[in-house]
């Protein structure tokens, strides 16, 4: 086996979160090394919604159309709920806070449904393509050290038991909820576990046209039936998730196949239901953050950071979020046009989400019969950081944001650029949202010769930042002057500075009024 001696970032765990990770750093030119303990991706179908923020990354990633292919159509984003999968008086419901016609558009990226295990060949493939074999699977982090300047890792083939030394600038554990990288490191986990406890049946049945009628996503078992939920990835392969006792209990028997085809005939309500049991698994619903997000050269992604209930699927897409928002921050620092500092806004802008999701995931969990799934919830994240100039009406030292009411665009600090639908132009740029990365986006709505050159003088420091103007000789808006109305900056030579994340750092209204540079450096941590 081949191992790197040194790397700039070593990312411990392969889930979606990390190969995320890994793609993006690939995308930035980082030099990394991944490593998974699995020898192959997921079996079990695990999280399932995928989030409209979160196919905005795939989309910048190139991978929207795959995601989109493998998952459900989105017709069948429905979340159904009865006794059982016969029950006549079942309600379905759709998605939460969708945009309906004639209402403006808020992503050209919706979500979708693309189970676990469908999602990350997808992901392994892709970072494998850009990475090679600094993509390692069965091989696993087996400790480390900090000395203040970097990490020193120990990893193992798992299948030879052979072990190898890493120097790694930085050390990401990307690793789930048992984190090895999290508990090396010293950090503690707060907040309540064992909200649930499930047992988890992945089965084959003839069961598409007993649910023609009223086909969705998930499943919700009310009482008096059996409880739990049921999930579906085509007519036949299907997942149960059925509520055990609380851990005091005995584990279930998970070879007793004629019990596990008991519990799926009695939650579908068809007593003769044709079973087959193909893989089980116990999981627990926990609601836990870690008390920080890094610690020296070490940080925390995904469920390493958060356990978060899985009660309206934001768990995988909050991980993915993070991703997002510390690869961009690595590349920086690894790159040396930003200071250590800026990792510490990482934790400041994606840990008080974390604590909001979960305060919203476990109130989902409480009121089972009557939570909506929010596709956009994401969409509305503000961040409060040293990387985000607010404007002076701002409270820049109040935590970052989310908003459950709904997403409301806009470009203040902080928040994710909104989208405005283009036209013309080359192909890929249908949204503002194209137009961002993969450094930093000077937007301006029309061609600024003084922002082009203050773009032109950042880039010659060593900062990577471009202008690009929303409307050029083809490109035009579908809604004229919409962006300009959303930013409430009708001034001709305003601009917008994005982050590579999407999220908006700075808003001007002229170029003669703030030098770029000093702002960028000022975002970075610079020097």
């Amino acid at each position: 086996m081949s191992v790197p001696s040194r790397t700039s970032v070593l990312i411990a765990g392969g889930g979606p979160v990390g190969l995320t990770l890994s793609a993006l750093l690939s995308r930035y030119g980082v030099d990394h090394f991944l490593v998974e303990a699995r020898p192959t991706t997921s079996r079990h179908p695990k999280a399932r919604g995928i989030s409209a923020r979160s196919m905005e990354i795939f989309r910048r990633m190139g991978l929207e159309d795959a995601v989109r292919e493998a998952g459900l159509p989105a017709s069948q984003v429905f979340f159904y709920r009865g006794r059982d999968l016969v029950d006549p008086d079942f309600v379905r419901t759709g998605l939460a806070h969708r945009p309906s016609d004639g209402e403006p558009e808020h992503t050209l990226s919706p979500g979708l449904i693309c189970s676990q295990d469908v999602l990350e060949p997808l992901l392994l493939r892709h970072a494998r393509e850009l990475a090679g074999d600094r993509v390692r699977s069965g091989t696993r982090l087996v400790s480390f050290t900090d000395d203040g300047r970097g990490t020193d890792a120990v990893v193992e083939d798992v299948a030879s038991g052979s072990r190898h030394r890493v120097r790694a600038d930085w050390l990401v554990g990307c690793d789930g909820t048992g984190s090895t990288v999290r508990t090396g490191a010293g950090i503690a986990m707060e907040g309540p576990t064992g909200l649930g406890r499930f047992l988890s049946v992945r089965f084959e049945a003839p069961l598409g046209a007993t649910v023609a009628d009223r086909a969705s996503a998930s499943y919700f078992l009310t009482a008096p039936g059996s409880g739990g939920f049921m999930a579906v990835d085509n007519d036949r392969h299907w997942i149960y998730q059925h509520p055990l006792a609380p851990d005091a209990e005995p584990a279930p028997d998970l070879t007793d196949r004629d019990h596990l085809i008991r519990l799926v005939r009695e939650a579908a309500g068809i007593p003769d239901l044709d079973v087959t049991v193909r893989d089980t698994m116990t999981w627990r619903m926990d609601a836990r953050l870690a008390d920080t997000y890094r610690r020296s050269h070490v940080l925390l992604a995904g469920d390493a950071a958060h356990a978060i209930p899985p009660t309206g699927g934001h768990g995988m897409n909050t991980g993915i979020g993070d991703a997002d928002n510390l690869a961009w921050k690595l590349a920086a620092v690894t790159a040396g046009y930003a200071s250590e500092a800026l990792l510490d806004s990482y934790g400041a802008e994606r840990r008080p989400l974390a604590r909001r999701i979960i305060d919203i995931s476990t109130d989902n969990a409480r009121h089972r019969t009557a939570y909506r799934i929010d596709d956009e919830l994401l969409l509305t994240a503000a961040y409060r950081s040293t990387a985000v100039l607010a404007g002076p009406d701002a409270d820049a030292a109040g935590p970052s944001t989310l908003d459950p009411t709904g997403y409301h665009p806009g470009c203040a600090p902080g928040r994710r650029a909104p989208h405005v639908r283009l036209t013309g132009g080359e192909p890929g740029t249908a949204s503002t949202l194209d137009l961002i990365g993969p450094g930093f986006t000077l937007l301006t709505t029309a061609d600024s010769p003084a922002w082009r050159q203050q773009a032109e003088t950042a880039a010659r420091a060593g900062i990577p930042v471009v202008a690009r103007a929303l409307v050029t000789g083809t490109r035009q808006e579908a809604d004229p002057g919409r962006w300009d109305r959303l930013c409430g900056t009708p001034e001709p030579r305003a601009a917008v500075l994005v982050r590579p994340d999407g999220h908006i750092a700075w808003c001007a209204s002229d170029p003669g009024d703030t030098p770029l540079l000093p702002v960028l450096r000022s975002l970075l941590s610079a020097p």
